[in-house]
């Protein structure tokens, strides 16, 4: 049945393709397909033509529907692909007949791939209901339709491949294909030259990136004598060649995540992506580096080793604090949501250190606290990225496209329901109970205090430095979006686009949000049973559950032990909202005095949009604490008046936050293979004899070879 869901799931996306395709170069469809696609809808009588013109046109509209239908079928049959997988905790296995005529392509959904199946699905249904909406302006500019609902298709479409994948033939083709797919839709305004420029970046890093995955695949393959991944998880590797292609992995699978310092062309694609897509690469494509990392390493290497914890952690490490401090100094919010990403990215791979470091030497059973807290962050920055991306979309569509926060703000009036949704994203990224991202963290949390077990010295006391940063990133965290919604959606509009704003009316654009943000609650009050599902996928890797995670019941969650840890989001929800009622009844109690009073303006009367406070002035304290690690220029020039100088007249302020890792590591490749070029430029002449000179030279030289 798995299986059977998982087909459907990739030929609804396909299909999904075709549909736009047709409905963009205006099939003429049999009368008899018409008359199903127009069933209950009549067209008006009239002349022949006219008749066949209005047919067309409520065939290709009916058809442009059809696409998001299928959309949602798709991600509805990832969905359920993966829960039947993970609830069953076996592998399905099948072989197709396509690819090489000596290497069919092997198919194999486990837990670990129905994981993050369900992952994708929930993705991919977000989207369905959300794309409807956010295209109708598309449509009506003229865009095309038709190329980016074909490039999202083969996206998805390559995703769910990727997951099915048990082979390295297969696996790499789809990696490839949902790299391609996903270049086309960041250069799908490329008319604009940035989108160009981060189109280009995006390709090229991918391209690396999936250079280095086909090393360490061929380091596999090379020992294990074939490209099935079961002759690789028998392949004996020696330690030195086991490192060098796990090295290999995590640069190519990190650098598709955004790991610091392979991050540089995350904050550059994310904002030029179409925004109902940019949360399905940002939540779910990010998501499958994860997937490929922990695959190769646990599943198909094996016999990890401490050593690679410890590089796994200090990369998280970096990411973490990198990425929010970053986020923290950004005024374009999707720049700023695609910054924390690097962060959460960091999280996960914080965790994923921890339980390396904790299988290395030998300590398996805190290994899987490790594992199953990288996971649950895993699906929970899924849901709330995707959700404040899309939020972030609304607020775009309904301002003109206004990416800058400076030129926000008011919006909780004119929005409102998108701003609590947006605000349920910011309490679920900030780490705050009772929602999701609380839980996961708490658990990587967990995860760190049990180094006192281990016996290494450097080890023990680099897991609580690794965790005080954490701790740090998570506060940050919470501050930076305390500033993305109270600069956005809090104090009075500082445009004319924001002023004129209005709440999105197609009920997708809300459904799809409310959806995410439901699920976050839901994962954060009954964290008890993703933990359950979760014990599938450590079983399979570890072979083992969390022991104890509900040793005290369905309403306590004790990862540790059930005596020092336990949480309960049950019951603080039960205490917030006692304190609520309370609080409320105590206010509107019937002999209570209210006293009401005008808002205090500073003694400069009425108060206007300018003096608030901004996203700049807002960042500026952490700014000024952590300017070492930023490369910022900040320029201020005052003008005062020609009859008195001490009367300020303008006062102009320019702040540009660059990336050291981006002039430190990237420039001086980009400049050396610049000049390099240049040089073997040279060779060529434009001379004929000198080309025939060249021919005869390498023909000699290949002819003493040969010999």
């Amino acid at each position: 049945m798995a299986l059977f869901f998982a087909y459907l799931s990739v030929l609804a996306a396909l299909l999904s393709g075709f549909a736009a395709i047709a409905a963009r170069s205006g099939v003429r469809l049999p009368a008899s397909i018409s008359a199903i696609f127009l069933f209950g809808n009549p067209v008006v009588s009239g002349s022949d033509e006219k008749l066949d013109g209005q047919i067309n046109k409520q065939v290709a509209r009916r058809l442009r529907s059809l696409v998001f239908i299928l959309l949602g079928v798709s991600g509805g049959a990832a969905l359920s692909s993966g829960l039947t997988a993970l609830l069953a905790g076996s592998a399905a296995v099948a072989q197709l007949p396509f690819g090489l005529p000596w290497l069919h392509w092997h198919i194999r959904i486990d837990a670990l791939s129905a994981f993050f199946l369900v992952i994708v699905g929930i993705g991919v249904i977000a989207v369905s209901l959300y794309a409807p909406g956010y295209l109708h302006e598309s449509r009506d500019s003229g865009r095309s339709f038709g190329r980016l609902s074909v490039a999202t298709a083969l996206f998805i479409a390559g995703m769910e491949l990727l997951l099915l994948a048990d082979d390295a033939f297969f696996f790499v083709i789809a990696w490839e294909l949902m790299s391609v797919s996903s270049y086309f839709l960041v250069a799908h305004r490329h008319e604009r030259a940035a989108n160009r420029r981060a189109s280009f970046l995006y390709l090229l890093m991918a391209q690396v990136g999936a250079s280095a995955i086909i090393l360490s695949f061929g380091v596999l393959a090379g020992f294990g004598h074939a490209f099935t991944f079961d002759a690789m998880r028998a392949a004996d590797l020696s330690p030195l060649w086991a490192t060098a292609a796990f090295a290999l992995a995590l640069m190519g699978f990190g650098m598709k995540a955004g790991l610091v310092p392979l991050h540089v062309w995350l904050p550059e694609s994310y904002p030029v992506a179409p925004s109902h897509l940019v949360g399905l690469m940002s939540g779910v494509m990010s998501k499958l580096a994860v997937y490929g990392l922990i695959r190769f390493s646990y599943d198909l290497l094996g016999n990890i080793h401490w050593e690679w914890g410890v590089v796994v952690l200090l990369l998280g490490t970096a990411s973490a604090a990198m990425g929010i401090l970053y986020a923290m100094q950004e005024n374009q919010l999707k720049r700023l949501l695609a910054y924390s990403s690097i962060e959460n990215i960091g999280i996960i791979f914080i965790g994923l250190g921890f339980s390396m470091i904790y299988i290395g030497s030998g300590h398996r059973g805190m290994a899987v606290l490790g594992l199953i807290a990288a996971l649950y962050h895993t699906l929970n920055h899924s849901l709330f990225k995707h959700l404040l991306f899309l939020a972030a979309g609304s607020v775009l569509h309904q301002t003109r496209h206004q990416t800058d926060m400076e030129y926000l703000g008011g919006l909780i009036r004119r929005m409102p329901k998108t701003a609590f949704l947006f605000l349920i994203g910011c309490i679920g990224i900030s780490a705050l109970p009772p929602l999701n991202g609380f839980v996961s963290e708490w658990l990587t949390f967990q995860a760190a205090l049990q180094a006192p077990a281990i016996e290494n010295g450097i080890l023990r006391s680099m897991i609580p430095v690794a965790s005080a940063i954490l701790a740090f990133s998570s506060a940050l965290a919470s501050a930076c979006f305390v500033k993305a919604f109270g600069v956005t959606f809090l104090g009075q509009p500082r445009s004319r686009h924001a002023h004129h704003a209005n709440e999105v009316t197609h009920r997708g654009m809300l459904s799809a949000p409310a959806l995410l943000a439901a699920l976050c609650l839901l994962f954060g009050l009954f964290p008890n049973v993703v933990i359950h599902m979760l014990g599938n996928v450590s079983a399979l890797l570890l072979e083992q559950p969390m022991p104890e995670a509900t040793a005290r019941g369905w309403l306590w969650l004790t990862p540790g032990t059930q005596v020092k840890s336990s949480y309960s989001a049950p019951l603080i929800v039960g205490v917030l909202a006692a304190v609520g009622w309370i609080s409320y009844r105590l206010s509107n109690r019937k002999n209570a005095q209210v006293r009401r009073a005008a808002r205090w303006d500073c003694g400069f009367g009425a108060l206007t949009p300018r003096m608030q406070y901004t996203s700049t002035a807002f960042s500026q304290p952490i700014r000024r604490i952590f300017l070492p690690f930023l490369d910022a220029k900040e320029n201020v020039e005052t003008s005062v008046a020609e009859r008195n100088k001490l009367q300020v007249t303008e006062v102009r302020h320019q702040l540009d936050v660059g990336d050291h890792i981006w002039r430190a590591i990237y420039l001086p490749i980009a400049h050396s293979v610049e000049t390099a070029a240049k040089q073997i430029s040279h060779i060529q002449g434009g001379n004929i004899r000198t080309y025939l000179a060249y021919s005869f030279v390498t023909l000699v030289f290949l002819l003493g070879v040969v010999s």
